[in-house]
């Protein structure tokens, strides 16, 4: 995170004694990355967060994965991952569809960097912890109240949410549920280096701001015994990933106060002010996050290329070094008009494959003035495999769409 923020009750100096008001010692946590040298919080809770009173197995959902091989360009329809609404709802709290974003997600693609996966849920999700890396949920559609550890985030449509690593938290789907997209990292997720000065702060070519970024106002305290804690966590799993259930002797929830450069926050696509030019625009004038080996861009409505020869779509690109996934959740995506590409697809075009937009896409576009489209785009330095989500809906056929056949 790049600024400091103060929320509730804490004391004048750090890691001095902070007493509630029957005299006995609030209880300090230091939340921090890259062992003591990086970002951190400090927490003050009433109850001990160490306190636990029983951990057990967490059977976590499929996490395998296959190669993309033979090497294959592919059209992914999540919209058709959530059509089947019949799960039992045997968590209670409320009607729907029996899914929550944390049990229920389908792992669409991954490598050892990230995974991706998506999910309709409109149940509350148990409490959970990603202590493998830093989470990057898009939210699509409908809306969710994201409580955590540090306070409450309302999130709504075009938001990113980004949920540090080891933060506990639970996601309430509003009256319409939510869809959401799911970028898990192995590392942290942040604005890229080139945005910020080297104090942190955003600097004026930045497409976004601090003022851009909405973190929680005022903690939550939950009183609460015997909480159970869904943990994501490094083991001998799909992935190096294991889960355990752990149960907290008090509600983790019980932080009055915290300090620091590290949190949670939302930030909404609308607010990415996008850099245009008089010729096509390269991807990386679209980024807004980055992890260790992959970076996160979203194309947002804008004015387009403004040179009276330009070609608004973009040229045919061999990206030699990494895989890309672009995700359409609005408007018309000009340079796939012809594919089959729609609101709620996945292209996926991988390392060793030159792609581009389909052949009546260029010449439709000449004169163009704005595309009227949205997509976030995640690239991965490694290449990716396809989960048991990918694999169930992969159209098939979008490989040949360039060519218009297939000879086999």
């Amino acid at each position: 995170m790049t600024f400091y923020r103060q929320v509730g009750q804490v004391p004048p100096k750090r890691h001095t004694q902070f007493r509630k008001p029957d005299g006995g010692l609030y209880y300090e946590e230091l939340m921090g990355e890259e062992g003591f040298s990086s970002d951190s919080s400090l927490l003050y809770h009433a109850g001990v967060p160490s306190a636990i009173v029983d951990s057990q197995v967490w059977d976590l959902p499929d996490l395998a994965t296959v190669a993309n091989h033979p090497l294959t360009p592919r059209h992914l329809k999540l919209h058709d991952l959530f059509t089947d609404t019949s799960k039992s709802n045997d968590r209670g709290g409320g009607v729907g569809n029996g899914f929550n974003t944390v049990d229920d997600r389908r792992l669409v693609l991954g490598n050892g960097d990230v995974r991706i996966s998506y999910v309709v849920a409109e149940q509350p999700s148990p409490y959970y912890r990603n202590a493998i890396g830093d989470e990057c949920v898009y939210v699509e559609k409908g809306s969710a109240t994201v409580e955590t550890v540090f306070g409450v985030l309302n999130a709504v449509e075009g938001d990113y949410v980004i949920i540090p690593r080891a933060t506990t938290h639970r996601w309430l789907p509003g009256p319409n549920g939510v869809h959401a997209y799911c970028i898990e990292a192995n590392s942290h997720i942040a604005p890229p280096k080139r945005y910020l000065s080297r104090y942190g702060q955003f600097l004026e070519h930045s497409p976004y701001c601090e003022r851009d970024l909405h973190a929680a106002s005022e903690p939550l305290v939950v009183e609460d015994t015997d909480v159970e804690v869904l943990v994501k966590h490094r083991g001998s799993g799909p992935g190096g990933i294991v889960g355990s259930r752990m149960t907290y002797a008090t509600h983790p929830f019980d932080v009055v106060g915290w300090d620091g450069c590290l949190y949670p926050y939302t930030f909404n696509v609308s607010d990415y002010e996008p850099i245009t030019g008089r010729i096509h625009q390269p991807p990386p004038v679209h980024q807004v996050f980055e992890g260790i080996n992959f970076v996160v861009c979203n194309f947002v409505p804008r004015k387009v290329d403004y040179h009276p020869l330009s070609v608004p779509v973009p040229y045919y690109h061999s990206n030699v070094d990494s895989d890309e996934v672009m995700f359409y959740c609005g408007g018309d995506y000009e340079a796939r008009k012809g594919s089959g590409i729609g609101l709620g697809s996945i292209s996926l075009h991988p390392g060793g494959y030159a792609h581009g937009p389909q052949p009546s896409a260029i010449e439709a576009s000449l004169g163009a003035e704005r595309f009227e489209e949205l997509a976030v785009m995640v690239d991965t330095f490694r290449p990716l495999e396809l989960g048991e989500g990918g694999q169930a809906v992969d159209d098939g056929v979008y490989a040949w769409t360039w060519a218009g056949r297939r000879t086999s």
